[in-house]
């Protein structure tokens, strides 16, 4: 038989535990989803550089490469014959929603036209 005073403890540990699940799972996610916009903007800059050598525009180029979702959160620029993308990762944590930005770049020689 339990003794009294511990009557529950289990209930309270694991009480206190789920918040902290919760949070590494957010985290684990937030991690995740960085590292899917990271893949997604080394594609973009990378069609946008293909787009450059070849002598077409690599802005239409880089966005045509990403999601629909991403369209209001990229940024991209040329620079001779680099392509830059800097594209705001998705975020489950409301504080992090406008604070993680990653950026790829890709290099290309510009085609003739």
């Amino acid at each position: 038989m339990v003794p009294p005073k511990e009557s529950g403890q289990a209930t309270v540990e694991a009480v206190a535990a789920v918040p902290l699940l919760l949070l590494a799972g957010a985290v684990a996610l937030q991690l995740l989803l960085a590292g899917y916009a990271l893949t997604l903007a080394d594609g973009a800059a990378e069609a946008g550089a293909l787009a450059l050598a070849a002598g077409r525009p690599a802005k239409p180029a880089a966005g045509k490469a990403l999601p629909g979702w991403a369209e209001e959160d990229v940024e991209v620029t040329v620079r001779g014959g680099e392509v830059a993308v800097r594209l705001r990762a998705p975020s489950p944590l409301l504080g992090l929603a406008g604070a993680l930005v990653v950026t790829s770049s890709a290099f290309a020689r510009p085609g003739e036209r």
